[in-house]
């Protein structure tokens, strides 16, 4: 039996090229802090892959951004979140549908940190109105005293349902709070035209295997100003500008800049699944099944489709769709079990 393999929200497959570029980079030695020339021509791959990388984020001067390699967006949340819950008042919003490693990041922070969770609408897309009514009230509570550090964290494109987040107006909004903006950005990546620069935001989120390159490697983008330089998790190293101790994973860091170069050339492409999405959607509708498809009605990524079952547990779609030799997910890969 021929398996069909629809699972790539939880990780796409890795690119013939990427796994041949991998190769060869693991078959020639060389620890990118040694200075000599083994040493210095695994900087220069990495180096490369920051470029790619900044490219496909839409950073148009890397000279005013940190490009922090790690082990995946996850790690890339956990920085950025732990960072800023660490300034003195801060009070931080998530959306209702942030993926798990935001949302148990957030969870693990105790009571003495505010966390207010932004309501989104029936379609899954974040509420404006409700998001502006909560900075209001947080901008009024220190009347006479100085507003507190405020830091908003919306993922760009929902793992679930594909819905694209409007994150222009969103960072619009928290800009005139004076609030910093950070997006998870592992779905839309290779999927959208992301913009860093040209939207304004401080923060972002990528992981390479969801868009053809390697597991284990990802990345934090950080704007370079005041207040928003990033401190390190782990120590021991000054390695990534100072922002993560440890020897690079230098295969892993090539496979993902060769894997976003290659995806941003591949966009326009990309999105023409969105025929093919349509035409799935409108076959399950019209076999007469009691169906839901989540987020029809909202921008969506041409790739994801989101259908519920009322009365049927997922688990028994899944199982038997899985015995029938169709791979899908009915949640994050990241939560399940």
């Amino acid at each position: 039996m021929t398996r069909l393999y629809f699972d790539n929200n939880a990780s796409a497959k890795i690119r013939p090229e990427i796994i041949e570029k991998m190769t060869e980079i693991m078959a020639v030695p060389g620890n990118a802090s040694s200075i000599h020339a083994d040493g210095r021509m695994a900087r220069k791959e990495i180096e490369q892959a920051r470029d790619d990388v900044a490219g496909l984020c839409g950073v148009g001067n890397i000279k005013n951004t940190q490009i922090i390699f790690t082990s995946g967006a996850t790690e890339a949340n956990n920085m950025v979140l732990r960072h800023f819950a660490a300034q003195d008042g801060a009070h931080i919003l998530v959306s209702a549908i942030e993926h798990p490693s935001v949302m148990a990041c957030v969870g693990g922070f105790g009571a003495g940190i505010p966390v207010d969770i932004i309501p989104v609408n029936s379609d899954g897309v974040v509420d404006l109105g409700a998001l502006d009514a909560m900075l209001s009230e947080i901008s009024s509570s220190k009347k006479g005293g100085a507003v507190p550090p405020i830091f908003i964290s919306v993922m760009a494109v929902n793992n679930e349902t594909g819905v694209i987040q409007p994150l222009e107006q969103i960072i619009e909004l928290a800009h005139k709070f004076g609030a910093m903006v950070h997006s998870d950005a592992t779905q839309a990546a290779g999927r959208i035209s992301l913009a860093f620069d040209d939207l304004g935001l401080d923060y972002m989120s990528l992981s390479a295997h969801k868009f053809g390159g390697p597991q284990g490697v990802g990345a934090l983008v950080a704007r370079k100003k005041k207040g928003v330089a990033i401190g390190p998790l782990l120590y021991g190293g000054a390695q990534e500008q100072k922002a993560r101790a440890g020897t690079e994973n230098i295969a892993g860091i090539v496979g993902f800049g060769l894997a976003a170069r290659l995806a941003q050339q591949d966009i326009k492409a990309f999105q023409g699944l969105a025929t093919f999405r349509d035409d799935i959607e409108a076959a399950i509708v019209e076999s007469g099944l009691d169906v839901v498809i989540y987020g029809q009605n909202a921008p969506r990524v041409s790739n994801t489709i989101c259908v519920g079952l009322p009365d049927i547990p997922a688990e028994t779609i899944l199982m038997n769709l899985d015995l029938a030799g169709i791979s899908v997910s009915s949640g994050s890969a990241c939560s399940s079990g």
